[in-house]
Parts: structure tokens; sequence; C-alpha cells
């Protein structure tokens, strides 16, 4: 490609270069809008590597596990989708095996006839669907608090952190005393926030942001990123004096959803589809996919480099003191301040973008993903 396209391809790919916040305690945190302020002092950018993938002293065990999870997940991804209301979902369980949860045995003939695992649910689809209905009717306005189907117990799991206490808290436990066993709570320490960062920042507005994946539409180059940052710049540059252009945000939606569509200030340079790995490396993202629980996932940030979890949910609920977000992914991919917008991907396949979450990467936390595909859906666009 040349030294021109690899300049070009620097540039595009960005991501926040944040700053570090004490948090007290790891955990979920519930507070205003969080995109970092480009005056704060930043942290130095961190060397770092894919775990699952080829590095320094990994072996090729390691990385082969990495690609078999990696096939695991879109397989179960694929099947639950194809099953729709008649599975409460899939997931890759601790032997790398896709796993689907199925209520009758022709589908379970099915889902082994595919290569992965039918697991016959212990609660209806029906009945844990109409659990979440009245979570979000009830519950909405309840900043803080939190829930997702988990395929592998078929229960609700509701989650609240350290802001939901008094009358809200005894709120949330009359609601579980109604829904009983259905329904399994988790604490976090700390609240729940957005996160203000691809591959290298964007700045835009006094913020910060990140360059989560480019994209194609009609002939013509954009990127992606978080709604909460699109909600909040226009105009987004590579460099925080404002001396390059990178591109216009054309559309934003949060809450509801975290995504938003910037038009690449210049045509031709978007047509770089990697991310920055942080360690001289460039991983190519091919094509975009779900998300599955169990399965094995990377983010890419400036403040923290490359960071490796496992999906804990699909289709989570988060409810944001700005309003609330649904079909989130939730992660134990540790995120810090400047992470927001930012790429979730496994292997060479785009999953989600960075939007909110609580700890560090010291301590470690838990983050959620707005699901690209999602967001190429609603803009008619795709990823290269």
């Amino acid at each position: 490609m040349g030294r021109a396209n690899t300049a070009r391809k620097r540039r595009l790919r960005a991501m926040i270069t944040g700053t570090s916040v004490a948090l007290g305690a790891a955990g979920l945190v519930a507070g205003s809008l969080y995109v970092v302020n480009t005056d704060a002092k930043s942290q130095p950018q961190r060397a770092a590597a894919l775990a699952g993938g080829a590095r320094a002293g990994q072996s090729t065990t390691r990385a082969a596990q990495g690609q078999a999870d990696d096939g695991a997940g879109a397989l179960a991804a694929r099947l639950a989708r194809r099953l729709g209301t008649r599975t409460n979902g899939g997931y890759v369980d601790s032997a790398g095996r896709a796993v689907v949860t199925v209520t009758n045995e022709n589908d379970a003939a099915m889902v082994r006839a595919a290569g992965a695992v039918p697991k016959t649910v212990r609660r209806t689809p029906a009945a844990l669907q109409r659990i979440t209905s009245t979570l979000r009717e009830s519950m909405a306005d309840v900043p803080g608090t939190g829930w997702a189907i988990d395929p592998v117990t078929s229960q609700v799991v509701l989650w609240t952190d350290t802001s939901v206490t008094g009358t809200r808290m005894a709120r949330v436990q009359r609601m579980v005393q109604q829904m009983g066993s259905s329904v399994r709570t988790v604490r976090f320490s700390g609240r729940l926030r957005t996160l203000a960062d691809g591959g290298d920042a964007i700045f835009g507005g006094g913020a910060r942001c990140s360059l989560g994946f480019n994209v194609r539409r009609g002939g013509q180059d954009f990127f992606l990123t978080a709604g909460h940052c699109g909600n909040a710049v226009a105009e987004w540059t590579a460099d925080q004096r404002g001396a390059q252009p990178l591109g216009t945000t054309v559309a934003s939606s949060f809450p509801g959803n975290d995504f938003a569509l910037v038009r690449s200030a210049q045509q031709g340079l978007g047509g770089q589809g990697g991310v920055n790995l942080y360690n001289g490396q460039v991983r190519d993202i091919t094509q975009a996919g779900e998300a599955v629980v169990g399965q094995r996932v990377a983010r890419s940030g400036s403040t923290t480099g490359v960071t490796t979890g496992r999906v804990l949910a699909v289709n989570a609920t988060v409810n944001f003191p700005e309003g609330t977000v649904s079909g989130m992914i939730q992660t134990s991919v540790c995120a810090e301040p400047g992470d927001s917008g930012g790429p979730l991907f496994a292997g060479t396949t785009a999953l989600g973008l960075t939007s909110g979450g609580a700890g560090d990467c010291q301590v470690g936390g838990v983050t959620f993903f707005q699901p690209v595909t999602e967001a190429l859906e609603r803009f008619g666009a795709e990823v290269f």
C-alpha cells in the first residue's frame, strides 16, 4: 500500500487518549456524560498485545484456542438468531463448545446437525421476556440498574450499582421478591457511567472520543463512534488543535442506542478497516457479527491499549443517568476514561462500540458495548 496509505490508515484509525479517573472501587458508575476533557493531562499510551491472538511469548495452542472460541461464538450466535423467540440464546461453554438453548427436540436436532450442543431451557423464552418487559416498565427511571437474560442458567440477571440505595433499592428488592428464582441479582461497586475512545484519538468541541470502525455507505467513506460522543461533537479532528480534519457527524443516536455515523473529511482515506493492536500491528477487520455469551473478545483503546475478556451477556439493558440503552453487549473487558466509541472485536470480526462501564485495568471492571450490526443496519453501511 505504500507509506502514504499507511499514514492515512493511522489518521483514520482514531481512538481517544484518555485520562485516569480514580473510582475508589471498581464497578459501574452512574454519573454525567463521560467524554474526556481535552484540557486534562493525558496518560502515556501503554503498549498492549492482543490476547488470544499471536503475540510475543504466546503459545500456538493458546492462539488456536482463541480462534476456536471465535468460531464457536459465531456458530452459537448464528443458530440463536435462526431460532429467534424459541431460544434463550447461545453461549460458548468452558470447553469452547457452541451451546444453544432449545425448547423442543426438533430444534435440538437442528442444533446438533449444525455442530453445536443443544441445551433444554429451564424457563421458556416467553417467560423470561415477560420479566424483562416488566423491568423496562417499572425500572427504567432508576439509574444504576440494568438487566439481561443469562442463557446458561435461564434466569434474568438484574444488577445495581452503589448509587441505588434507600427507596430505589427497596423498589428493586420488592421486584425481585415478586419474580422469585427467575431473577438473580448482582451488586456492582461504584456507579454506572458512559465512557468517553478503532485506534487513535479523535477530538472535537473540547472533548476526546474514539473511532470505532471505518465503514462505507453508497460508495462514500464514513466511520462509526459512540452516540453520546456524536451528540456532543459535530466536527472531528485527528489532533487536539483542530488542524487535521477527520469528519462531520451526520447521524447520532443516544440514549436508546449508542452509535453515531461520521462522514470522512477526505474521501478515499477511510479505505482501511484495521484496528490498532498497540504492538506495532494492525488487525484487519473483514466482517461484522453478533457477540455470544462466553466468547473471547478484545477492545482496543489508546488509554489502555488492547484489553481482553469474555462476553457476559447480550441484549442487556443499561439505565444510564442520561437515559436507557437497550440491546447492549456486557463483557468482562476492562476500560478506562478515554475509550468510548472504540471497537470491540473477535479475530477479524467487528462486534461492538464501547459505550460505558466502570472499574479500571488495574483492578478490573465491567464494560458495555453497542452492537455494531445494529448501527450498520440503521445506516445502511458495511465494514471493509
